[in-house]
């Protein structure tokens, strides 16, 4: 039960964070000034594609002597939170990549 806890916390920080970075960025640029709901849909849809695939994956992926105690979970919360970054990056840049087939 604790390692389903730390991956899914790690998921969910690293979609966050993947979502947080460019809203404050745009801020402190001063290009935006409320936060958009699209960025809490795409870290919505980002959160439940990724919960899904660890899911099936993580039971799969064997790390040889991933370390014990606080080492390996913190190995493990690395994991996730890469995995849930990396999966949001990609959404975003699906999403980029869409908007610019748009015409305005």
């Amino acid at each position: 039960m604790a390692e389903l806890s730390i991956k899914l916390l790690g998921i969910l920080l690293g979609v966050l964070a993947r979502t947080l970075m460019p809203y404050l960025r745009k801020v402190k640029q001063g290009k935006v000034k409320k936060f958009w709901n699209g960025y809490w849909i795409q870290a919505l849809a980002s959160l439940a594609l990724v919960i899904v695939t660890t899911l099936l994956i993580f039971p799969q992926f064997n790390v040889a002597k991933p370390g014990v105690g606080v080492e390996a979970s913190v190995k493990l919360f690395c994991l996730a939170f890469g995995f849930g970054f990396g999966c949001n990056s990609i959404i975003a840049e699906a999403a980029k990549w869409t908007e610019k087939g748009k015409t305005k």
